[in-house]
C-alpha cells in the first residue's frame, strides 16, 4: 500500500520528538538522584530565576492565570479525545495511527512532566529544608509530645487573648494577605536567605466554592508561579495558609517542609493575627498526634483550651462541614496517592513531621 511522503515524515517526527522527550526525562531523573547538586545548581541556582520571573509575569494579571492554564489543558485533552473517537466512528483512522496516536499521547505527558520538573518539580529532590535551617530531627516520646502540646495550648490561648484585645479579626483582601505575608518573609530573610521572596504574587482561586467542596485551603500553581488562596476560608486561617503557599513558591516542595517555613514566618511576624494563625494551625497538628498516641492526655489538653480557641475550632469545623461533606475523605485518599507518587512515601502522614521539628525548635523552652 502506498504511503504518502507527508505521513512518513510525520511518523518520523513523532519518533524523533519522543526520543528527545525520553532522553530529557531520563537525564532529569538521574540528576534528581544527587540532592546536593540539585540544591546547588537548581534550587539555589536556576529555580529562583524561573520562579521570580513567573511571579513577575503572573502579577501583571489580577486573576489566577494558573487556573486558566490548567482549564485550557483539560479542555485540550478532552478535545483531542473527542476528535480521536470521531475519527474512529467515521473510520478515518489510518492503520499507522494505531502506533502514532499512543506515541503522541505519551510524548504529550512526557513534555508536561519535563516542564513541571524544570519550573518546580525538581525541588522534590533537594535536601530537606530542616537541614538548611539547622533544625534537628530528634524524635519525641509521648511524655515530651504532651509537654509540647501543653506549651502550644498555653501559647495559643495567650495569643487569642491578644487578638481579642486588638479587636475583630481583619476581613482580609487578597492584596492585604500578599503584602502582610511578603513583609513577614522579609523579616525572616534577615536571619536566613531561604526566606528571600522577590516579586510577591498571591492570588485568590477563581472558584472558591469548587475548591472548598474538594477540601483545599490553597495551592501552588507551578506553571504560573502563583500562590492561590481559598478566600472562603475563615479569616483566622488565611495568614498561615498564605505563608505556607509562599513557601511552595520558594521551592519548598514537600508539604511538611512548607508547614515548617510557613510556621517560622507567620509566628515570627510583627502581626499578632499572623502569630495566632500560625500557632493555631500547629496546635491542630500536635493535638491530632496526641489524640492518636494518648487519647487521655488529648482530653486533658482539650479541656485547657480557651473559649475563644474552641470557638475557632468550631467555626473551622462547621466551614468544612458546610462545603465539604463526604467529599473530603475521597480527596484525602486521592491526595495521599499523589504524595506517594512524588516520593513522599508516608503520604498524608508526612504532615506530622512538622511536630518533630516543632519539638526540636521549642524543647529548650519547655520545662517538665
Amino acid at each position: 500500500m502506498f504511503k504518502s511522503p507527508l505521513s512518513i515524515v510525520f511518523k518520523h517526527s513523532v519518533y524523533k520528538t519522543l526520543l528527545v522527550s525520553i532522553s530529557i526525562t531520563i537525564l532529569i531523573y538521574f540528576f534528581g538522584q544527587f540532592p546536593s547538586q540539585v540544591q546547588k545548581y537548581y534550587s539555589a541556582g536556576l529555580y529562583p530565576i524561573i520562579s521570580s520571573s513567573l511571579r513577575f509575569i503572573s502579577s501583571i494579571f489580577p486573576f489566577a492565570i494558573g487556573d486558566i492554564i490548567y482549564a485550557l489543558l483539560i479542555v485540550f485533552v478532552f478535545y483531542k479525545i473527542i476528535k480521536f473517537y470521531q475519527k474512529i466512528r467515521k473510520k478515518e483512522l489510518h492503520k499507522s495511527h494505531r502506533i502514532t496516536v499512543p506515541l503522541q499521547v505519551l510524548n504529550f505527558f512526557l513534555i508536561l512532566n519535563i516542564i513541571f520538573k524544570i519550573v518546580w518539580g525538581l525541588n522534590y529532590s533537594r535536601p530537606t529544608i530542616s537541614e538548611e535551617l539547622g533544625i534537628g530531627n530528634k524524635k519525641y516520646n509521648v511524655k515530651e509530645l504532651v509537654l509540647l502540646g501543653n506549651y502550644f495550648v498555653q501559647k495559643t490561648n495567650d495569643q487569642k487573648i491578644q487578638t481579642t484585645k486588638q479587636g475583630k479579626i481583619p476581613t482580609y483582601t487578597i492584596q492585604e494577605l500578599e503584602s502582610l505575608s511578603a513583609s513577614a518573609y522579609q523579616l525572616r530573610e534577615r536571619q536566613n536567605a531561604v526566606f528571600r521572596y522577590k516579586n510577591p504574587c498571591v492570588k485568590s482561586v477563581l472558584n472558591s466554592w469548587i475548591i472548598s467542596k474538594v477540601g483545599i485551603e490553597g495551592y501552588y500553581a507551578p506553571l504560573s508561579g502563583e500562590a492561590n488562596i481559598n478566600m472562603n476560608l475563615p479569616d483566622f486561617v488565611k495568614p498561615y495558609v498564605t505563608c505556607h503557599e509562599i513557601a511552595h513558591q520558594l521551592g519548598i516542595a514537600y508539604e511538611d517542609e512548607a508547614n515548617l517555613l510557613g510556621y517560622l514566618t507567620a509566628s515570627n511576624s510583627n502581626n499578632v493575627y499572623y502569630k495566632y494563625s500560625a500557632n493555631y494551625e500547629m496546635l491542630r497538628y500536635i493535638l491530632f498526634e496526641i489524640r492518636m498516641k494518648s487519647p487521655d492526655d488529648y482530653k486533658l489538653l482539650y479541656d485547657k483550651l480557651s473559649a475563644g480557641v474552641l470557638a475557632d475550632f468550631k467555626t473551622e469545623k462547621e466551614f468544612w462541614r458546610k462545603y465539604n461533606g463526604d467529599m473530603f475523605g475521597y480527596m484525602d485518599a486521592a491526595f495521599d496517592r499523589f504524595l506517594k507518587l512524588n516520593n513522599q512515601k508516608k503520604g498524608i502522614d508526612s504532615y506530622q513531621d512538622i511536630v518533630i521539628w516543632l519539638w526540636n525548635i521549642h524543647k529548650k523552652e519547655i520545662t517538665p
